[in-house]
């Protein structure tokens, strides 16, 4: 009887037993046929060799400096640009491994161990996901579904995506690749934007503290934002740092003294609006948009510039752009400071305007409507009448408006603002080596943010006295006149119709004075108009328009007299190019901003090819270069020398102009002027750089009241002097100091110091410069 019960008992065992056993081969082989659908594409799409070779991700195109830095990039959504595992920290792989998968160089993309212990803790020991299983995922389906079954076949597809990862690519490029496709937030699509937008360094620099807090924003992104939760960051971070010593990445005491320091965050934004080079980037979009235009892929369908990768090699140099910038961001708001403070309401009753009564002023500022983006919103985007729109400018609303010390938030009519707008005076700069064509610096204004147009290219404003070497080149070429030739200082009447021109012209001497003689040196350095138009005279207009035409100059000139002294509207870009060629021997080469274009596997798209002519003899070209060199060492770019005219020259006033520069090497230049002080420019020039300035008003009716500020000796040399002061303070740069070249033949007289002039004359050519200034 007990025994036929044991045995009875035994049966019944066995029978959960082979049950048991029937569900685990069960459920084994329903996990099994589950991977092999899934495997197939049953449960969706799956991705074979060739796109796991080529997994597809936006990149943005990186915009490179002649120095291979990155200057900024191209992007839509995806501000990505990836980086090799060579370019990765030691210290940041450590950090991934210790926090996300510790077992990383030990498995083939699934840890058997950790999928377990998240199955016995239902994962409440922390989660089980490899880093191949999370590249996978973000790779190929991004966020997970909230659906538990949706969610269970997506993990499914990750292991296997996971596995199929770990065969094509070794653990390093793994790594790489998980890097490169995460988003760390504030447009740091990737490892690279990360470093450079939260530590303002690359991926291979970034130190132990810096690593850790990005690996622990790897958890996520959103949470862990250094900007808007750096609490959070700090205990995230402190995490990673303890499990880098479990995992002995860094021992205890490096980990102590990490754990009390700040975050550190070095903030750098990069956006199309920020950061460096922003117009020359604004100017870089429009040309790589007519570039794609007529460059289609071998396919025939068009290159993305958001998406593409492309990357742009350009001829802008990184520190040099940094010390224009500087330039013009030191002397900038200290001459609008002046400008204020001669135009406020009791001093200018029409501020900032000058010279216009309200009429005209009205009649501007609805012009002004009319061009607004404002206007163009409500017209076109919103279909308001004008009437409409013309009366929101005059609603008290919510603006933020532009000042040097930062924007400042404020309750404002949109018609006051554009009047406080219009008061700011804005630069135009550009610098070039002349030899090569290579632009090297290139600022468009003050702050791309507020003010979008371009003074470089786009923005062409007369030019004043900086024409006349064009006049003098020309008579130099055609009459083989010598800097040392003399001519009268006496008025000069061209009648009307001799050149076209409808009435007579008879210009005027800024000084009033109209007697004696001087050489052609000593009159463009002291920017004598009547012997300007007495050169003209002899050689014509339509010679010299002939010649500016030659040196790249695009827009038009008309072949009359006055524009002897300037008064044709033209560019920076088109100046420094002209200049250029005074410097390259009379060799005009075409300015040059791009060198190539590669796509995301390095191939060559575009390969620039020089563009030059001769303009100029060798020895015309030097003569002329020896005239400028006059307007800096006694003319009206002498301050460029000297020191102590602070004392007694309120122009010269440090606080506003920082004087003095003090400058000892051989400079050829010229400052130039407009009527009423609207344009203040310099053009400066050394043996390998040429560097053109313009400062100045949206309108010409804002304006100094008088030549003390409102002249290029004070509006745009500075920014010269300050430039330059920085280009020659770092060596590495190679800006030459020596003397420019002097021509094998040289058959025009250079050297004027024989010159026979009056005491009367050498008294008005050097009344300027104080016997007891020091050179």
């Amino acid at each position: 009887m007990a025994k036929a019960k044991q045995i009875k008992n035994s049966q019944g065992f066995d029978k959960y037993v082979r049950w048991f056993w029937i569900l685990f081969s069960a459920g084994i082989a329903f996990i099994v046929i589950i991977f092999a659908l899934a495997s197939w594409g049953f449960f969706g799409e799956m991705p074979d060799h060739t796109v796991l070779e080529n997994p597809k991700t936006n990149l943005a195109t990186e915009i490179i400096s002649s120095d291979g830095k990155t200057l900024g990039k191209f992007y839509f959504n995806d501000n990505r640009t990836p980086v090799g595992y060579e370019d990765l920290s030691q210290n940041l792989v450590n950090a991934l491994i210790a926090t996300e998968d510790e077992r990383f160089f030990d498995h083939s993309g699934i840890d058997a161990r950790g999928t377990l212990r998240a199955v016995v803790k239902l994962g409440s020991g922390g989660g089980a996901s490899t880093i191949s299983q999370q590249l996978a995922k973000q790779l190929f389906h991004g966020e997970g579904s909230t659906n538990i079954v949706e969610r269970m076949l997506q993990k499914v597809k990750e292991w296997i995506i996971a596995i199929r990862l770990e065969r094509q690519y070794t653990k390093e490029e793994i790594i790489a690749q998980y890097f490169n496709i995460y988003d760390f937030g504030n447009n740091a699509d990737g490892i690279r934007s990360a470093s450079r937008i939260y530590f303002g360094k690359e991926p291979i620099d970034l130190n132990v503290n810096e690593s850790a807090i990005l690996a622990g924003m790897l958890n996520n992104s959103s949470l862990y934002n250094p900007r808007r939760n750096p609490k959070g960051v700090t205990n995230r971070r402190n995490l990673v740092l303890r499990k880098m010593v479990r995992n002995e990445y860094i021992n205890q005491g490096v980990c102590d003294s990490l754990l009390v320091e700040p975050l550190d965050i070095n903030y750098n934004p990069e956006s199309h609006r920020e950061g460096v080079a922003t117009y020359f980037r604004a100017y870089l979009n429009g040309f790589m948009k007519d570039w794609i235009k007529n460059n289609p892929k071998p396919d025939g369908t068009k290159y993305n510039l958001y998406n593409d990768g492309l990357k742009i090699y350009t001829t802008i140099d990184s520190r040099m752009q940094q010390y224009a910038e500087d330039a013009v961001q030191q002397h900038m708001p200290r001459l609008q400071a002046e400008f204020d403070n001669q135009n406020t309401p009791k001093r200018n009753p029409t501020t900032p305007f000058s010279e216009l009564d309200n009429s005209e002023i009205d009649a501007l500022m609805n012009r002004s409507m009319k061009q607004s983006e404002r206007w163009r919103k409500m017209k076109y985007d919103l279909h308001k009448s004008d009437e409409e729109i013309k009366a929101s400018f005059y609603i008290p609303t919510q603006l933020s408006v532009f000042s040097w010390k930062g924007d400042i938030d404020t309750i404002m009519k949109p018609i006051d603002s554009m009047r406080y707008t219009k008061r700011f005076l804005h630069p135009g700069m550009m610098s070039m080596d002349p030899q090569t064509g290579h632009v090297k610096a290139w600022v468009g204004g003050m702050n791309y943010r507020n003010f979008q147009y371009d003074h470089v290219k786009t923005g062409k404003r007369q030019v004043g006295s900086t024409f006349k070497p064009f006049v003098y080149a020309a008579a130099i070429d055609q009459l083989h006149l010598s800097p040392c030739d003399v001519l009268p200082r006496s008025q000069i009447t061209i009648e009307a119709y001799k050149y076209g021109n409808p009435e007579s012209w008879s210009p005027k001497n800024d000084d009033g004075d109209y007697g004696g003689s001087m050489t052609l040196k000593e009159a463009l350095a002291n920017s004598v108009n009547t012997v300007t138009a007495r050169i003209m005279d002899k050689v014509g207009p339509q010679t010299v328009v002939d010649l500016v035409k030659k040196l790249g100059v695009e827009s038009d000139v008309l072949p009359v007299p006055s524009i002897a002294l300037g008064t044709a509207d033209l560019s920076v870009y088109e100046m420094v190019g002209a200049y250029s060629a005074f410097a390259n021997k009379g060799v005009y080469t075409k300015p040059v901003m791009v060198t190539s274009i590669v796509d995301k596997n390095d191939m060559v798209l575009y390969q620039f090819t020089p563009e030059t002519h001769d303009v100029l003899s060798e020895e015309t070209a030097y003569a002329t270069v020896k005239l400028m060199e006059g307007v800096t060492q006694f003319g009206s770019g002498a301050r460029l020398r000297t020191s102590g005219a602070e004392t007694y020259r309120a122009d010269y006033r440090e606080v506003i102009t920082g004087y003095p520069y003090q400058f000892t090497n051989p400079i050829a230049g010229k400052t130039g002027t407009t009527q009423n002080q609207s344009d203040g420019w310099f053009m400066g020039m050394v043996p390998n750089l040429v560097t053109g300035v313009w400062v100045g008003a949206e309108d010409r009716s804002v304006h100094f009241g008088n030549i003390t500020y409102g002249q290029g000796a004070a509006m745009a040399l500075p920014i010269w002097a300050i430039y330059m002061r920085s280009c020659y303070t770092d060596k590495d740069l190679n800006i030459s100091m020596d003397d420019f070249d002097i021509p094998l033949e040289l058959t025009i007289k250079v050297d004027c110091s024989d010159a026979t002039l009056d005491d009367n004359d050498k008294k008005k050519i050097k009344e300027d410069i104080p016997d007891d200034l020091d050179f």
